[in-house]
């Protein structure tokens, strides 16, 4: 094949709807879990984080929620998979190889905000959010007073007494969360996350009209199951209020993936290694919600 502009174009064009095509049929579960938030500079401000905002009665004159002065701030990152195509493959019309690495890299870049997202789950017990604790912790301060959203229960299904000291427990804890004037959030625990490991425990406590000592089940139907090989432990389980306007955790999208090339023919990487390239390119990164939305137990305790 003879390497020029119009066949260059060809078939960078056909790498692109092979990329664009993979793109659109990956497979994606982030916003089971997560809020995208778009973002216009090099970094958002998440400083309206430090107030949980409710309707109140208006007696006098409004009472105005401040901002912290400590913001909570998320810079976005740079995402590449970049994929090398030699001029010799070109030249002697092999380019079926590179069909699978454009479909990878679209497949790569749809599951871009998963990466973050449940990298941000994984991080959790270690990594701080708006108030300046761990996001699953043990100690937020809330009104004078230590809230945890932490726990150290396995889950299990293997009594009624063994589901109400883990599963049960949370979704009480993240019910009992209040404002800082002391009402109710009405928190709503509505998706229980888990590891592959977890996935049988998981769906008995949600499914199954009894548990393994034969007694009744009380949480069938409770809260819906996501299950993703992404989270690293296998002990580790989380339980989500997913029904508010605001997520627990943050996708925040600069630029979304798309799809790039260097196809000049005069350019210096042809020249002196005769290689073109393909590939995504995106800016994005992953923050911490309301902490009252989550609960994550490290499940280190039976």
């Amino acid at each position: 094949m003879i390497v020029n502009a119009s066949t260059l174009k060809a078939i960078f064009v056909n790498l692109k709807t092979t990329f664009n095509n993979a793109f659109d049929a990956a497979p994606s579960q982030w916003q089971k879990i997560a809020m995208l938030v778009p973002s216009t500079a090099r970094s958002n401000d998440y400083k309206w984080l430090s107030t949980f905002p409710r309707m109140q009665k208006w007696i006098g004159e409004k009472a105005v929620k401040a901002l912290a002065a400590s913001g909570y701030s998320i810079t976005n990152d740079d995402w590449e998979a970049t994929v090398e195509v030699d001029r010799n493959d070109i030249e002697d019309d092999n380019l079926g190889i590179y069909a699978p690495q454009a479909q990878m890299a679209g497949f790569s870049a749809q599951q871009l905000p998963d990466e973050i997202v449940f990298d941000l789950v994984n991080k959790g017990f270690t990594s701080l959010c708006y108030d300046g604790q761990y996001f699953f912790d043990v100690d937020h301060a809330v009104n004078g007073q230590s809230v945890t959203n932490k726990g150290t229960k396995k889950l299990s299904a293997a009594s009624q007494a063994a589901a109400q000291a883990s599963y049960g427990a949370a979704r009480t804890a993240m019910k009992k969360f209040k404002d800082d004037e002391g009402r109710p959030l009405n928190i709503n625990p509505n998706v229980l996350l888990v590891p592959p490991a977890l996935e049988d425990t998981a769906r008995a406590l949600l499914t199954s009209d009894r548990l393994d000592d034969g007694k009744a089940n009380p949480y069938k139907g409770t809260a819906e199951l996501v299950v993703d090989a992404r989270l690293t432990s296998d002990d580790a389980w989380f339980l989500l209020d997913t029904t508010k306007p605001v997520k627990p955790f943050i996708y925040q999208e600069r630029k979304k993936p798309v799809f790039v090339q260097q196809i000049d023919p005069q350019s210096d990487n042809v020249f002196d290694r005769k290689k073109f390239k393909f590939g995504a390119e995106a800016r994005a990164a992953g923050g911490y919600g309301f902490w009252q939305l989550a609960y994550g137990s490290d499940g280190s305790v039976a």
